[in-house]
Formats: C-alpha cells, sequence, structure tokens
C-alpha cells in the first residue's frame, strides 16, 4: 500500500486560518483516524490528501512522491463518501465496475475484480439490483466495494457510516474493521464519533479549531490524554476531569478535591508537592472508580471519598453512577448487581495508577 506523509500543512480563507500547520506520518497499512468536533478541520484536511482542496501552504507526500499539486485522478487514491455517490440508474455490478471501466481496465479483469469485491462484501446477490432497492448499509458496502475495486495505495473514507442508524453503524463498523485486517490496506478515516475512532484505528489524530490536540495509539489517547480537551472529548462516559489542590500537609501529599475529600497524589505526580500548594485537574476514568464495600481494609477506608448518588443510569453490561463528591461531578462504571439510588451516601476509591494530571492553567498535563 503506502505511507503518507503531511508536513506543516496549513489552509487558510481569507483572515480566516482553517488548519495550523499539521505533521502527520502514516506508515504503509495504518489505519488513522482524523476525529473531533465539527468544524475542527478534519474534513478539510482529508480533502487537501484527496485532491479536492489546495493547501494554503505545506506539503503531502504518499510513498516519497510529492502529491500536493497534482489532480485527484492522479493520486491513486479512492474515496468513500458519507452520502455513498452511486450513480442511480447503474447496477450494484456497474457502480463497482465503474472505475475500472474509466480506467479502461480489460472486460474480462473488470468482471474478475467485480466478483473479488462482491465475495469480499457480501455482495454476490446484490449485483444485479440498483441503489434505489438497496438497504442504506448495502449502498454504503457497494460504495466501499467500488472504491475497493481500483486497487488505490490510499483509501478515505469521509464520515462514512453517519447517515446509518446505531445498530448498522455497528455492523458497518465491525466488516470495516474486518477489511483492513484482511487487505492490510492504507486507511484514513474521518469521523467525530470517537467511538468509532478508538474501535477502528491503529493511531487517531484529535483535532480541534484546526489543531491536531494529539496524535497517538486509541491507548496513549485513551489513557494518557494530553490535555483536557482530548480527556474530555474521547472516551464514553467522557473522562472524569475534578479541580484540586495539591496539599503537603497532613500526611500528604494529598490532592485536596474540596469539601473535605482528597486523594492520595500519584507517585508520578510526587514532583508537584515540592512546588508548594497548586491547582491542577485530576483526570479519572469511570472504570478507576470502584466502590468500597463493607469490611473493606483500613487504609482502603482512609483513602475513600464519600460521595452522594446524584443519577443512576443502568446499561445493561454495567451502571453508571454520577457521584457528587465535594460539590464536583464523579461518574463511576460499577457492576450491574450494585444496587444503588439517588441520594444514597457512599464511599468510592479511585485507582491512584490510574489518575491523570493536568495543569489548571494551560490545561496541558502534567503526569
Amino acid at each position: 500500500m503506502a505511507r503518507l506523509h503531511l508536513n506543516k500543512v496549513h489552509k487558510r480563507y481569507g483572515n480566516v486560518t482553517a488548519l495550523h500547520d499539521v505533521s502527520l506520518d502514516l506508515d504503509d497499512g495504518e489505519f488513522l483516524v482524523l476525529v473531533g468536533p465539527s468544524g475542527c478541520g478534519k474534513s478539510t484536511l482529508m480533502n487537501m490528501i484527496a485532491g479536492l482542496d489546495e493547501p494554503s501552504g505545506g506539503r503531502i507526500s504518499l510513498d516519497g512522491r510529492d502529491i500536493t499539486e497534482l489532480a485527484p485522478a492522479e493520486r491513486d487514491i479512492s474515496m468513500v463518501f458519507q452520502s455513498y455517490a452511486l450513480y442511480p440508474n447503474m447496477t450494484v455490478e456497474q457502480n463497482i465496475a465503474f472505475p475500472l471501466r474509466m480506467r479502461k481496465v480489460a472486460r474480462a479483469e473488470r468482471a474478475l475484480r467485480v466478483q473479488q469485491v462482491a465475495s469480499t462484501l457480501q455482495l454476490g446477490h446484490l449485483l444485479g439490483r440498483k441503489p434505489r432497492q438497496l438497504s442504506g448499509g448495502q449502498r454504503q458496502r457497494v460504495a466501499i466495494g467500488r472504491a475497493l475495486a481500483r486497487e488505490p495505495r490510499l483509501y478515505l473514507f469521509d464520515e462514512p457510516l453517519s447517515n446509518l442508524d446505531a445498530q448498522l453503524r455497528l455492523d458497518m463498523r465491525t466488516q470495516i474493521k474486518r477489511l483492513h485486517q484482511s487487505l492490510r490496506a492504507t486507511i484514513v478515516y474521518v469521523t467525530h464519533d470517537q467511538i468509532e475512532a478508538m474501535t477502528l484505528a491503529t493511531r487517531i489524530a484529535v483535532m480541534k479549531d484546526g489543531v491536531v490536540q494529539q496524535f497517538g495509539t486509541p491507548h496513549e489517547v485513551y489513557h494518557r490524554p494530553a490535555n483536557t480537551f482530548v480527556a474530555g472529548f474521547m472516551g464514553s462516559p467522557r473522562m472524569n476531569l475534578l479541580r484540586a489542590t495539591v496539599s503537603a500537609g497532613d500526611g500528604g501529599p494529598w490532592l485536596q478535591l474540596g469539601g473535605g475529600a482528597r486523594l492520595a497524589l500519584p507517585q508520578a505526580g510526587a514532583a508537584l508537592s515540592r512546588r508548594g500548594t497548586d491547582a491542577v485537574i485530576v483526570g479519572v476514568r469511570a472504570e478507576a472508580v470502584a466502590l468500597l464495600r463493607d469490611g473493606a481494609a483500613p487504609a482502603a477506608r482512609r483513602a475513600a471519598l464519600q460521595a452522594r448518588v446524584d443519577v443512576v443510569e443502568p446499561t445493561g453490561a454495567d451502571i453508571l453512577a454520577v457521584l457528587d463528591v465535594g460539590g464536583q461531578e464523579l461518574t463511576a462504571r460499577l457492576d450491574p448487581e450494585v444496587s444503588l439510588h439517588s441520594g444514597q451516601i457512599v464511599a468510592v476509591c479511585v485507582d491512584p495508577g490510574r489518575v491523570v494530571l493536568f495543569d489548571a492553567r494551560s490545561q496541558q498535563r502534567l503526569a
């Protein structure tokens, strides 16, 4: 497949800068997901990779070849659009074969490629139908099949699942994951859905206001977010972000959360205690919060947080409990067999090894 290199790519529309010096490297066979809220610049960046828009500066190369100023047809890239973009008067077979016909591929080879793609995407029984006779998921598979038939060096997916209902999105996500594993294709995928990003990507670029906030593996982005924006955007539920100060007294160092609540300072943040009392933001994932049972060890009791249950949200596989800790909101992911009710006072503990600290002023990760 291909290696993609972006070097300080930026885009301006008049006085508005849509992208700020984006530099990314994607290895052969990787699956990069560009994720972020609407207007963050991810689709603008995708369009510049595809050649549908020109950067104001910077360079784009594919396998060492500069493609910045090449026309889309000269880049050896296939794109799958959100709207499917199928030809309504053509059958599924004709839609898949169309890019091959435009490239004057021999009829026998076209037929063979169409059959191979149809087999891969389980479209064989639909080849004679037209798009209006297909479901949304089937249409998207045809759009993907049309891209596969070309066998390009790079695949681009622009929010391909956003028009599907929840169950179809889940099914198609699995199919795209399976497809990547079998083809080892190099893919750039745009979405605003962080669940899609986490499940599909080998690496994620989280974007906000035209700036890449973090570029890393799903594990890095989820467990070691670069700043509070990434922490709050990635993950469902979002990472808990609690205001705190660092205190070295009373057998500390401690993270004082307010209302008498406090947490032991993680070892990674121990250097903060030597700087005096600092304002920080404590990042805690919901699964790092546990309910303290009766009979817990004294050490665990001393480290416990007293919390009031605000909202209980059963999801089937677990319970999301929204707690009030010293006037701040803390969401915990708990066993579905736990019985809780609004207003109940409980004791919870937080795994200090899974706490992330951010500077309260810069919002950047400290430890």
